[in-house]
């Protein structure tokens, strides 16, 4: 088994596949790491034109991201979300994948199990990663995965959120297999009093979730797989002491949904299926892929972190352009919107530069390379400007984020984290690492932000 199979098949399908993935994480974790050591020289500028139809404008301030080819891949499986806690370490969720000799995998069903560590040391090229506790059970049951999402510590207190998945895995339609076409219910927050150590279930399930969603099993959702807006330390830059959540979705009959695909002609990709007939989703709405973004806010505490009532949401803005909000879910408007682009969303802010940046992948169709772009914007309800489209960013990164405690003071110097390539060699897909190094590993590339005197804009559009 190479490590990129094992990273894809954890993630795919069944415990067989995490048995194998133990073995093989453990005795290669030194030479992965050993191989992925910074090589300074090996800085590039990610270039990529912006998509003619791309809804927002080019930030007139930062216009473009740079690697410096300083990097580190830690061998300890993927989805890790950091949040900075007031003790000063970074508490993260995780899952698919290992860490010293235990085995989380989020597509079990039934046994669905997800892990959580702390991230210890100032460095991002020499952390210690350590388990708090044994990785968890929570059922997923009428879907068949249940993955980490929004995880926030605040005052000593640790928020930990799941979401689902479903149909399966590796799901098969028209000659092609698709990870997790249909995204789901979030079945509220685990807590955890003594940073990770021991933990309170969620009271809420899969079938009572926080948010009244879906309408129906395997229908669209609006705040799926929700990710706190990273305010820093001890959620130090929140401006109202709330705490906001980001969730990806997609509405009800949508008139321009996903195209139907079947395997393209020797070397290439896919192509349209014209002849596509059944109610199939094609993953417009799935674990990696979306429509909109949208964003609710609470005032974090044990007793409203899983109440709706606690809650409200974005509505869009009134006349004078003033943010909307509402306690009433069905008023819920999208905070963005670009039709078929968009998908896995995360904020964090930035205080020497007095901006929110926003990582959004696009992963569609689930099993193939992704688009990652980061947007910045003055306040959190926009408007939101583009930075930098990364096509094929990977090829296929996804979970991306930028944890506050490695932002430089001045905001222009940040690591990126994230995890790449889970399913190489699916569906015929060969994929190559780039940025080199790391594998479905949690990854830290360090990056700066680019003003217009560094960078000459890249953009497929014109007049914007």
């Amino acid at each position: 088994m190479t490590l990129i199979d094992s990273s894809s098949c954890i993630r795919k399908y069944s415990a067989v596949c995490v048995i194998g993935l133990a073995v093989t994480a453990y005795t290669v974790a030194a030479a992965e790491d050993r191989a992925t050591e910074p090589v300074a020289a090996n800085g590039f500028v990610w270039e990529s034109p912006i998509p003619a139809d791309c809804p927002f404008p080019r930030s007139p301030t930062l216009t473009g991201i740079s690697f410096t080819g300083r990097s580190r891949a830690y061998r300890a499986g993927d989805t890790w979300y950091p949040s900075w806690a007031s003790d000063g370490k970074l508490y993260s969720p995780w899952t698919d994948g290992g860490l010293e000799g235990m085995v989380s995998g989020s597509s079990h069903g039934e046994n669905a199990k997800t892990g959580h560590a702390v991230m210890i040391g100032d460095d991002p090229l020499s952390l210690e990663i350590h388990n708090t506790s044994p990785p968890k059970t929570a059922s997923a049951l009428p879907y068949q995965g249940r993955y980490p999402c929004g995880s926030l510590v605040y005052n000593g207190v640790w928020y930990y959120g799941t979401y689902c998945l479903g149909p399966e895995g590796a799901h098969k339609h028209n000659g092609l297999t698709w990870n997790w076409p249909n995204l789901g219910p979030m079945p509220g927050f685990w807590i955890s009093r003594d940073y990770g150590k021991t933990w309170k279930p969620s009271p809420l399930s899969p079938e009572q979730p926080l948010f009244p969603e879906p309408a129906k099993f395997l229908g669209p959702v609006k705040m799926g797989a929700p990710h706190f807006v990273d305010f820093g330390k001890n959620m130090e830059h929140s401006p109202d002491g709330k705490a906001y959540l980001l969730g990806m979705g997609a509405e009800e009959n949508d008139p321009q949904p996903r195209q139907c695909l079947k395997l393209g002609a020797p070397g290439q990709w896919f192509e349209i299926n014209q002849d596509c007939k059944d109610d199939f989703s094609h993953a417009n709405l799935s674990w990696i892929s979306a429509d909109q973004v949208y964003l609710a806010r609470v005032k974090p505490s044990p007793e409203t972190i899983n109440d709706i009532k606690a809650y409200e949401f974005f509505a869009g803005h009134d006349a004078t352009g003033r943010p909307v909000w509402t306690a009433g879910f069905a008023k819920i408007k999208p905070l963005l919107d670009w039709n078929n682009h968009m998908g896995c969303a995360t904020a964090t802010y930035v205080p020497g530069l007095k901006k929110y940046l926003m990582c959004v992948t696009d992963g569609w169709p689930t099993m193939a390379k992704m688009t990652s772009y980061i947007l910045e914007a003055d306040v959190l309800t926009g408007p939101w400007r583009m930075v930098a489209y990364m096509k094929d960013f990977g090829e296929q990164g996804f979970f991306l984020n930028f944890p506050s405690k490695f932002i430089s003071a001045d905001g222009r110097t940040l690591w990126l984290c994230y995890s790449a390539n889970f399913s190489s060699g699916m569906n015929g897909q060969v994929l190559k690492l780039n940025p080199p190094g790391g594998r479905g590993v949690l990854r830290l590339h360090e990056v700066k932000l680019m003003e217009p005197t560094q960078h000459t804009k890249n953009d497929g559009r014109k007049n914007k």
